[in-house]
C-alpha cells in the first residue's frame, strides 16, 4: 500500500482536509487529499478480526473488530457521514458478515485520527487484541494490513484490492504526528506501503495491533494512530 493521502478516500467518500500529508483512503478525489492503500506486499489467507468499511454502499477504508459489536478505524474515514456498514471476518471485501452502523454509533477521538463506530448487532469471530505500552518499539518490522490501492499509475479507485494484503513496514518513530495531530507510529516501506482505502487498517507488532493507518505518501513512509497511547479512551468507550 502506499499512503501519500489519507488511507480513505474510495469515490464517493467525503475525504479529510487537503493541506495535510494523504491518510490511507482508498479513491482519487483532489491532488491534496490525504488517504493510504498496500503497494506490493502480498495476500492474507486469514483475518477474522478484518473489517471492510463501506459508506453509503461504497468501499471506502479497513477497520478492525475489536469486540462484539465495536470496530475500530481511522475518524477521517467516518467524517464524511453517510451509512456506515462492514463486512466483517473475511479476507475477500465482498463476503464476511455484514453489519451496520448503529444511529449515532460513531464515536471520534477529539484529537487522534481514531473512531469507535457501535454496530447493529454482535459478531461473534476472533476479535482484534489491542497492545500496550511497550508492545511497538523503533527498529521493528511490523505489519499493516489493507483492502486499499495496489497502483500509483491510475486512480485508486480501479486498483483496490478484492483480497486483503499485508505488508511489511519498519518502524522509525513511536511518537510522531497522524492526521489529526494525534500520536502516531512511522515507518518506511519495507515489502509494501499502504496507500488509499488502507486508512483505518491495522498496524500489528507481534501478535497485538499497535496503530490505525492515517497517513501515506505511497512510496516510503506512513503513519498510524499509536492506539497504545489511546487505550483508556477506547476501554471508556468500547469496554476492550
Amino acid at each position: 500500500m502506499s499512503l501519500a493521502r489519507n488511507l480513505a478516500g474510495v469515490a464517493g467518500a467525503v475525504l479529510a482536509a487537503a493541506a495535510f500529508t494523504a491518510p490511507a483512503q482508498a479513491a482519487e478525489s483532489t491532488p491534496s487529499d490525504v488517504q493510504p492503500n498496500i503497494i506490493d506486499g502480498r495476500e492474507v489467507d486469514s483475518a477474522p478480526w478484518a473489517a471492510r468499511l463501506f459508506a453509503d454502499g461504497q468501499e471506502n477504508c479497513t477497520a478492525t473488530i475489536i469486540a462484539p459489536e465495536w470496530v475500530l478505524t481511522a475518524q477521517h474515514c467516518v467524517a464524511g457521514g453517510g451509512q456506515l456498514s462492514f463486512n466483517i471476518g473475511d479476507v475477500d471485501q465482498t463476503k464476511g458478515e455484514h453489519a451496520e452502523a448503529k444511529p449515532g454509533g460513531v464515536v471520534i477521538h477529539e484529537t487522534a485520527d481514531l473512531a469507535l463506530v457501535n454496530i447493529d448487532h454482535a459478531v461473534q469471530t476472533e476479535y482484534s487484541p489491542l497492545g500496550s505500552t511497550g508492545d511497538v518499539q523503533n527498529g521493528q518490522t511490523v505489519q499493516t494490513y489493507g483492502w486499499g490501492a495496489t497502483c500509483t499509475d491510475k486512480p485508486e479507485i480501479e486498483c483496490q484490492s478484492q483480497i486483503l494484503k499485508v505488508a511489511d513496514v519498519n518502524v522509525t518513530d513511536i511518537a510522531c504526528s497522524d492526521y489529526r495531530g494525534g500520536t502516531a507510529v512511522c515507518a518506511s516501506r519495507g515489502d509494501g506501503i499502504p496507500a488509499g482505502g488502507d486508512s483505518g487498517g491495522p498496524m500489528f507488532a507481534g501478535n497485538v495491533q499497535v496503530g490505525v493507518a492515517s497517513t501515506s505518501d505511497r512510496q516510503t513512509t506512513t503513519a498510524y494512530t499509536n492506539i497504545t497511547e489511546y487505550r483508556d479512551w477506547i476501554k471508556s468507550v468500547a469496554g476492550v
